[in-house]
């Protein structure tokens, strides 16, 4: 360590006497002095002028840029916003998913005129529940009488539930037809099964008391709308006939609403219809009565048949 620091002072020495100063070439020194200003330039303060310029002109080219691109490409001015168009579109898809323009226009006219007796009588049993509400609580009815509206209802009732099984019966034959005339493929049992079953459900109804029979209806014709909806998805039934299906299921399904509605009305009022169980109660009781008369009219014969 101290060898280095002797070397070191002995080197300093030598260079900073004038005769090694004198051998050096003075380009040396001027050569450093010029690299070491450039490294390091003296800072000269910018006028006030000058900086106020400097800051200004940048701003100033910004708005002329901005004016000469607004006169070059003037602003419209805004339309007016149609509050209407979202609704319009609204009512078009509606009107696209809901479309029976596709139905062979005899099956849609057939259709809506065999739905038309079911409408009749839910019509026709909501204002003759109406009258029988009217002679319950008024004690007189508007243009019929409460036994005359009755009456009529009694007669009504077996109508509409049998017309409902018919229009059930004709619903499941309807996959028979598909079925034999291989329409999207032969389904042997499966599609034959779909027939069997709505008849099966459909008839039955005609033993149950009247709002049990018009609620087992309603179940049975929308089980059959979704079969059928699910047949025409999978190519098993024309492609317009699942939208055919809901339109006349709807008008059904409404009718035996209104029905039950009105049936709600009276239920309050008069006694209610006897059920299933009392029903066949009844009918063997009468039949018992039957055969306990046949055999006392036999022994009577066979007494004066003795004497």
């Amino acid at each position: 360590m101290l060898y280095r620091l002797s070397a070191s002072r002995a080197a300093f020495r030598a260079i900073s006497s004038p005769v090694t100063r004198s051998s050096i070439p003075s380009n040396a020194f001027r050569a450093q002095l010029t690299s070491s200003a450039r490294v390091t330039p003296r800072y000269t303060p910018m006028p006030a002028q000058k900086l106020a310029l400097a800051v200004r002109q940048p701003v100033t080219t910004a708005l002329v840029r901005h004016a000469s691109s607004t006169a070059k490409s003037p602003r419209a001015p805004d339309d007016d916003v149609d509050m209407m168009a979202g609704i319009r579109s609204d009512v078009n898809v509606i009107k696209d998913t809901f479309s029976l323009s596709a139905v062979p226009k005899e099956a849609l006219y057939i259709g809506l005129a065999g739905v038309v007796p079911y409408l009749g009588t839910s019509l026709s049993t909501a204002y003759l529940a109406w009258e029988m509400n009217n002679q319950a609580s008024l004690g007189s009815g508007y243009v019929l009488s409460g036994d005359t509206a009755s009456l009529l209802l009694h007669i009504i009732e077996p109508v509409q539930v049998g017309y409902g099984a018919v229009m059930l019966s004709f619903l499941g034959a309807i996959h028979w037809g598909l079925e034999w005339a291989g329409y999207g493929g032969k389904q042997s049992f499966r599609r034959y099964a779909t027939g069997v079953i709505a008849t099966a459900v459909a008839w039955p109804t005609l033993l149950l008391p009247v709002d049990q029979a018009l609620i087992s209806q309603f179940l049975a014709f929308n089980f059959l709308y979704y079969t059928d909806a699910r047949a025409a998805s999978h190519g098993l039934a024309p492609s317009w006939y699942g939208m055919y299906r809901f339109v006349l299921t709807f008008v059904v399904g409404a009718s035996i609403v209104v029905s039950l509605i009105g049936r709600e009305q009276i239920s309050q009022s008069f006694p209610e219809e006897h059920t299933l169980t009392e029903k066949i109660q009844a009918l063997l009781y009468l039949r018992k009565k039957e055969l306990e008369e046949a055999k006392r009219k036999a022994e009577e014969q066979k007494e004066a048949a003795s004497e």
